[in-house]
């Protein structure tokens, strides 16, 4: 849509979605428009990433279900029964076949996260292909059909980094819309003097890393060199998931219970 929040507060159009009510005020999502698009400076366009560590818990949740329901709904234009058009439906909770009139609802993927660590005092940290030097997290998988949550974190670990863990515990959850997952937090103990056999088209390094360089890790907060301000030879220093995450929140737990 091209018009301003306060132009539609009072009339939703057709394609808003009601992410729920708080005190008496409904809460609508609604996808920008070109001329939100080809806005200036006016405009400034911030991102969950970037704003959900700032957010209280109600404000969070909201936004978090704005982004994964507008996702959902870019994905769900067609039928997957017989690929005819689907319609709105429901205030954005659902959509209906256009030929046979049946629903579909948004989907939610689950997927699991888990700290690895060796009982004492080192936990196993990972770094994606895709990511810049010095980022590092847990590890995560999605889950696969007809598996268990602790059958995936066996499985997941296994296949990115070849090690065996045990005592898998789950430890909370949280929505992750990106595009639409679950999160779901475990822990897990490995032992530090198997080998790793890295998934490189998943996992580019791993490394074990002691709960003081974690610390160290978790001080430096976001405030750190990238590659570009070290010298060649230089190792960048590890940087660890956003205060926003569950992976984060793990990390921190767990760096602080020694």
């Amino acid at each position: 849509m091209d018009a301003t929040g306060a132009e539609v507060a009072g009339f939703p159009p057709p394609d808003a979605l009601l992410l729920g009510e708080s005190d008496g005020i409904a809460y609508w999502a609604v996808r920008g428009g070109a001329a939100q698009a080809a806005a200036g400076d006016e405009v400034r366009w911030l991102t969950l990433f970037s704003v959900g560590a700032e957010l209280d818990e109600r404000d969070a949740a909201l936004l978090a279900a704005a982004v994964a329901l507008l996702n959902w709904h870019g994905r769900a234009l067609f039928c997957a029964r017989d690929g005819s058009s689907t319609r709105l439906a429901n205030a954005g909770w659902a959509r209906i076949c256009e030929v046979h009139r049946h629903e579909e609802y948004p989907r939610t993927d689950p997927a699991v996260i888990c700290l690895v660590h060796d009982g004492a005092d080192r936990m196993l940290l990972g770094r994606h292909w895709a990511w810049p030097a010095g980022r590092f997290s847990v590890l995560a998988g999605f889950v696969e059909a007809g598996e268990s949550l602790e059958a995936c974190v066996a499985r997941e670990i296994g296949e990115e980094v070849g090690l065996d863990v045990t005592d898998i515990r789950y430890l909370g959850s949280q929505g992750w819309p990106f595009p639409r997952s679950l999160m779901l937090g475990f822990h897990a103990v490995a032992d530090p003097a198997q080998p790793l056999r890295l998934d490189e088209t998943e996992i580019s390094e791993a490394l074990w890393i002691t709960r003081d360089e974690v610390r160290q890790a978790l001080a430096r907060g976001d405030d750190w060199a990238t590659v570009d301000d070290l010298p060649a030879d230089a190792t960048p220093p590890i940087r660890l998931p956003g205060r926003m995450s569950i992976a984060r929140a793990m990390i921190e737990s767990w760096s602080a219970a020694g």
